[in-house]
Formats: C-alpha cells, sequence, structure tokens
C-alpha cells in the first residue's frame, strides 16, 4: 500500500482482498492448472467467484447503483495491484479485461436496452464479452486505418470484416466490434462500436492464435474472427455514430491504469518470489544467493523500479480522476512503456535468480514470462508510446514535429 494515496477504503478493502488471494487463489497456481488450458482451472475459479460474492467482494468498481463502492480510478488501481499477484486474481474478482472496459463503455454509451441485456449479466459474472478492433491486414499503431465495415440496411448494419486478436472472444455472449461506419468522414470519426452477439450468423470464430506456442481457451485465449454479411440492428450502437475511436481512446485511458497496475503487482510478487529464494538457496555452507552482489543488485534496482512505476502510475491516475484523461495524455503514454519494461526487467531478474527452477511450470515466473511479452505490444507498442511522448515534449519546446504523411 502506497500511503500518499491511500484512503479509508484502500485501507480496509486492500488487506481483506490481499489475504483472499493468499488463502484461495496462491494454492492453484500449480504445473497442473498453469501449464493447461484455462477452461481446466475455470470450474474451480467459479467457485471461488461464489466466495468472492460471499465475502462481500464483488463488483468493487462498480457504481453504487449496481451494488459497487464507485471506487475512484486511484483506488481501483491500488486493488489491481494485488488482484495482479495471481494469474486467477482479476478473473476471479470479475475485473479482468476486457470485461471491465466494455462494463465502463456500456454503462456510460449503451443505450437502455442493451444494459438491460447484456450490462446487467456481464456485471453479475453471468457472461463474458471482447472488444473486436484490431486487424491483421493493417498496423496496429495507427487504429484509423480499418477495413472493417458495417453498412445501413433498413433498420440494421450490416457487417463484413477480418479481426484478430480479439482477445477472450471464446466463449463470450458478445463482441464491440469497431467498424468503419461513415468512410467519408475525417479519419478519426469513421468508425463507430457496435454491439455483436456472438451467436449471430456469420460471426466466425476463426481460431485461436497461439501465443508464445499456446492458443489457450476460454477467456485465456485471443481470437482470429471473420464477421461475414452479420446483420444486428442499428439499436446496437454504443455511442453516437462515428464516435467509435474517440469511445476506444476513453476506454484506453482507464484501461492503461489497470494494465500498469496489473504490471505492477505482477512484479511485486516476481519481486518477493526472488526475495524468498535469495535467502533460502544455499551456494555453499554458510552462503545463500543473496550474499552475492549480483543477486543483491537484481534486489535492490528491483525495488526502486517497481516504487518508482508504483508512484507514476498512481499519479496519473489520481489526475484522471481529478481533470479526465485528455489532461494527462502523456502521462498516460508514460506509465504504458515504463511499467511494462520495469514488469519484464524484475521477472527475468527473478528467473535468473531461480536458475532452472524459473524456466519450469513449477513455479509462477515462466508463465509470467511468457503471458506478459506481448505488454510492450498490446494497447499501443512502446515506440508508438515513446514517439507521442517526445513529439508533446518537443511541442512545448517550439518544435513541430509531424507524423510523415
Amino acid at each position: 500500500m502506497e500511503p500518499i494515496f491511500a484512503t479509508d477504503r484502500t485501507r480496509e478493502l486492500l488487506p481483506k482482498i490481499k489475504v483472499f488471494i493468499e488463502k484461495e487463489l496462491y494454492p492453484l497456481e500449480t504445473p497442473e492448472y498453469l501449464a493447461h488450458d484455462f477452461s481446466h482451472v475455470e470450474p474451480i475459479l467459479q467457485q471461488k467467484r461464489q466466495l468472492v460474492k460471499q465475502a462481500g467482494l464483488w463488483g468493487l468498481h462498480l457504481p453504487e447503483e449496481d451494488g459497487g463502492l464507485n471506487l475512484t480510478l486511484c483506488e481501483f488501481g491500488q486493488i489491481s495491484e494485488v488482484l495482479a499477484s495471481s494469474p486467477f486474481g482479476h478473473f476471479v474478482f470479475n475485473t479482468q479485461a476486457p470485461d471491465i472496459g466494455n462494463t465502463e463503455l456500456m454503462h456510460k454509451y449503451a443505450p437502455q436496452h442493451l444494459k438491460e441485456r447484456y450490462l446487467k449479466p456481464l456485471m453479475n459474472g453471468e457472461i463474458r464479452s471482447c472488444f473486436s478492433m484490431t486487424e491483421p491486414e493493417f498496423a496496429g499503431s495507427n487504429p484509423t486505418r480499418m477495413g472493417t465495415t458495417a453498412v445501413k440496411d433498413g433498420d440494421d448494419y450490416v457487417i463484413n470484416g477480418h479481426k484478430w486478436f480479439t482477445s477472450s472472444a471464446d466463449g463470450a455472449a458478445f463482441a464491440v466490434v469497431m467498424a468503419v461506419t461513415n468512410p467519408e468522414a475525417a479519419p478519426h470519426k469513421r468508425a463507430s462500436q457496435i454491439l455483436v452477439p456472438m451467436e449471430t450468423p456469420g460471426v466466425k470464430l476463426v481460431r485461436n492464435i497461439p501465443i508464445m506456442g499456446h492458443a489457450g481457451d476460454s477467456w485465456a485465449s485471443h481470437a482470429e474472427m471473420l464477421y461475414e454479411n452479420v446483420r444486428v440492428p442499428q439499436a446496437n450502437l454504443i455511442g453516437a455514430e462515428g464516435a467509435g475511436f474517440l469511445l476506444a481512446q476513453e476506454r484506453l485511458g482507464p484501461g492503461r491504469i489497470h494494465h500498469c497496475m496489473r504490471f505492477i503487482g505482477i512484479a511485486e510478487r516476481s519481486f518477493d518470489l526472488m526475495c524468498r529464494y535469495a535467502v533460502s538457496r544455499e551456494l555453499e555452507e554458510g552462503k545463500v544467493l543473496g550474499d552475492t552482489q549480483f543477486i543483491q543488485g537484481f534486489i535492490a534496482e528491483s525495488r526502486a523500479e517497481i516504487d518508482a512505476a508504483r508512484l507514476l502510475v498512481l499519479r496519473t491516475a489520481h489526475n484522471i480522476d481529478q481533470f479526465g484523461a485528455a489532461s494527462v495524455r502523456d502521462e498516460i503514454s508514460m506509465i504504458k512503456f515504463f511499467t511494462a519494461n520495469m514488469m519484464l526487467r524484475v521477472i527475468d531478474r527473478s528467473i535468473q535468480t531461480h536458475g532452472g527452477l524459473g524456466m519450469t511450470s513449477d513455479i509462477l515466473l515462466s508463465y509470467w514470462y511468457a503471458h506478459e511479452r506481448a505488454a510492450r505490444i498490446y494497447d499501443g507498442a512502446d515506440e508508438v508510446h515513446k514517439s507521442a511522448l517526445a513529439r508533446s515534449i518537443l511541442k512545448g519546446y517550439g518544435l513541430d514535429v509531424r507524423r510523415k504523411k
């Protein structure tokens, strides 16, 4: 817990959540569950979800009218870090991506009939969702370029397109699909977001894409999708027509806080594993790994980097709460690449400290090493964020740095 950003609610909630995760989820972090598809452990996690509800810890991020505590982004960020100490934490508390982002989006912009039919069961953990934006034919670093179209026909949209990295599509009840509805408009005003039930004719899950050799399934998967003459009512539009890009940016602001605090939680757990091993693994009689300067360097650097990242992210979350995401665009770019790289360095140091054990599925580190390398790519590659931040900084010095047309 970071005292500067602590509140009465976080002081009360964080110890309870930490105890729950250590008692109920840490014992599940075994080779049997880490090395198999998510569906293998999912029935047990569904039981743990019921325990979360019984403990009064369900839906903490939701508004009060939906049974939540209406936590600020800064408060929830601190909770997100604790949840991330286990790979199962966010799922068991129903705060996992992409559902949490879709929940926030639909709360603000979905029409009432979509809220009744899809948002309520999503908040209750009865269904899952996915977000379908990235396309293999276009660079993900420029989301204004998109080939998927939604053409009006009577009262419907007819959607055609090819998507991939639609995370958690396997078993989802619906997708929020980004599609071009206004092809003649300015680039940032061409696309819209439309809710598409997954059972709609023409929706095809082509495959779960293998990531580092593992395709996964259920929530822990990334799908390639085809939308072929998919017909849905125009009433399934989320927000205004042509506002898809702006809604995506609004969704990604808080989403990056969620991701970055998750990265910090993973780094903190990896750090804890490293330190525990450093004081227990003997090199020779009377000498342990922690006595060596190399390992001491790993520990000192990791502690400083984790703490720096946490302060940077929570400051950004606090400023979003106070002034809105648009006012801290630079900070949002900064935390994404800084925190992702910090996490990967700490995981790597912890693996190195554990030696051969670190490469096995007997402990968490190899799981995170494989699954979190993508942190430097999704939600905007490092290079995109660094370029955007540098352009903004240089603009303040009078240099007009523009993208090449």
